[in-house]
């Protein structure tokens, strides 16, 4: 039996998270999704204010053919390289949805209404072509909602400072470790400094962090259970939530303090934490976990469409899930490392793992374009 207060809690879970300040975006596009007008119907009735993409999005999306066809024919036709006709692609899935987008990014002045763009998973380990890629991108989808995705790999850190530099907004993908969070906040801070000396206006410069839940859990579930005691099982589940409201604590001061102060006294924008890798791995787990229990102000949460869904029809918001659970965060993280598993192995583990998973995926999506050119009498080298 549902009590009351369970009732009020489920009833318009997604207004009542965005009420609370959490930006909700949908971590998926394809081409069918904006023609069939499905984007704009998730925008108009499930608050959906953003999206996100990366290469396995794209991957599933353009693999597929449906809704490609015609421009494959035309891309085939100028014999384009398989590099540049992925590009064409993903840019114009990205601007199309950019538009259906801009109505929100208007009325937000800029804070959401955003869809993102990753550079090349390639190029996740080379400082100067992630800048030159990031700079072309910007150029191809030629929409101030844009925001090019960069990895926050050592070298892709000098690369977050410079394009913000440019004016250019950013958000920051594959972040796993509050150490690297809070390299990543660093460069957003320098980046926007750049932009000052040069008078650029920062009021137009955004920023998202994406820090990744799931795969923490993930990762340290698996190692716990081949532990195998008591101790190890109980703390299943708890860790990627630990971490991310670390991570919260951390925005909140870094973002509270001189450096940040100046910043935003020139009308900067805060970077904000966006909770990425939101859909559940373990079956045993609630699906709409990773949303029920991180809800803060100023955060975003990018879903999958399926915890989207399941949000809206059995998610429990009931405020403030991560600012009052920093103490239990450090003691769940300390018993895990008490217990022989490293925090610091399993971060970087896991960042190791995300950037080869993505440059698997755009293989993967190159292989498939190459093949739907050459089918049409192109060698598509």
């Amino acid at each position: 039996m549902i009590t009351v207060t369970e009732a009020t809690a489920t009833a318009g879970a997604l207004k009542r998270l965005s009420d609370e300040g959490v930006s909700i975006w949908l971590d998926d596009l394809s081409r069918k999704r904006i023609e069939s007008g499905n984007l704009a119907e998730l925008v108009g009735t499930k608050h959906v204010v953003g999206v996100t993409t990366n290469p396995s999005i794209f991957q599933a999306a353009i693999g597929s053919g449906a809704g490609y066809e015609e421009q494959l024919t035309d891309l085939a036709t100028r014999d384009v390289t398989v590099d540049e006709a992925v590009r064409m692609m993903t840019t114009a899935d990205v601007r199309a949805a950019a538009d259906v987008l801009r109505p929100v990014y208007d009325a937000t002045g800029g804070r959401d209404g955003r869809v993102s763009i990753e550079v090349d998973p390639r190029l996740a380990h080379d400082t100067r072509a992630t800048i030159a890629e990031a700079k072309q991108l910007a150029w191809l989808v030629d929409r101030p909602n844009v925001m090019i995705k960069i990895p926050a790999t050592t070298a892709g850190l000098p690369a977050i400072t410079e394009v913000i530099g440019l004016g250019i907004s950013v958000n920051v993908t594959l972040i796993f470790s509050l150490e690297r969070y809070r390299e990543v906040m660093d460069a957003y801070l320098a980046g926007l400094e750049k932009a000052a000396k040069k008078g650029l206006d920062l009021s137009t410069i955004h920023s998202v962090a994406s820090f990744f839940v799931s795969r923490v859990d993930a990762e340290i579930d698996k190692r716990l259970t081949v532990l195998g005691t008591d101790a190890a099982l109980a703390l299943k589940g708890r860790a990627a939530l630990a971490n991310a409201r670390l991570a919260y604590e951390a925005y909140e001061e870094v973002f509270s303090g001189e450096r940040w102060t100046a910043l935003g006294g020139a009308r900067a924008n805060k970077q904000r934490p966006l909770w990425a890798s939101t859909g559940v791995k373990d079956p045993a787990y609630k699906d709409t976990l990773y949303v029920d229990d991180l809800v803060a102000p100023g955060t975003v949460n990018t879903m999958p469409e399926a915890t989207l869904n399941a949000t809206a029809d059995h998610g429990r918001i009931t405020g403030d899930t991560v600012t009052g659970g920093y103490a239990q965060a450090r003691a769940d993280l300390a018993a895990v490392e008490a217990l022989g598993i490293s925090y610091d192995e399993v971060v970087q583990q896991l960042e190791n793992e995300g950037v080869a998973k993505f440059e698997v995926a755009w293989q993967d999506l190159l292989d498939a374009v190459t093949k739907s050119l050459n089918s049409k009498g192109v060698d598509a080298e």
